[in-house]
């Protein structure tokens, strides 16, 4: 294990120490109500682990670095960018999917620019947004969100 994890690990031991000391009952419901989200969670998870998997054994990483790698990252980020503006998956989905996409070969510009407009860019809720805060806000809130994504992933791919 990395050192990062095995810092978190620790950290997490000691607070969950400190919760038992303080409050043993609070501490042993709260791990019951986390258990019971996690189950819950659990079929999403795996679902999306194998989705995963489909993805990358149906694309070949020729594929995904000739698309997303490092020859053409200008087009590569616009269309990753344009992709993560469509797409409609939680964000604890697209880390995983970036970060193998990533190890198959996909530059890390393209990537954050996926995983940066997913989160900030909704093309599919922009109705909802529209209804609820007018098409002016909505409009300029998306369009800013997507320069500034594409900003986020140049300074990442400067920072990495």
């Amino acid at each position: 294990m990395d050192p990062f994890t095995l810092a978190m690990w620790g950290i997490t031991l000691v607070f969950t120490g400190f919760a038992l000391v303080k409050n043993k009952e609070k501490t042993f419901q709260s791990m019951k109500k986390s258990k019971g989200m996690m189950s819950s969670m659990l079929g999403s998870i795996v679902s999306i682990i194998l989705l995963i998997g489909l993805v990358l054994a149906l694309v070949p990483p020729a594929n995904i670095e000739q698309a997303l790698g490092s020859s053409n990252q200008v087009v590569a980020s616009i269309i990753a960018a344009i992709a993560g503006s469509i797409t409609l998956i939680p964000a604890f989905v697209a880390f995983p999917l970036v970060g193998s996409l990533v190890d198959a070969g996909a530059s890390i510009v393209p990537g954050v620019a996926f995983l940066t407009t997913l989160t900030m860019v909704g093309v599919v809720t922009f109705p909802l947004e529209k209804q609820e805060f007018g098409a002016k806000f909505a409009l300029t809130r998306n369009g800013l969100s997507f320069i500034f994504a594409l900003i986020i992933a140049i300074g990442m791919g400067v920072i990495l």
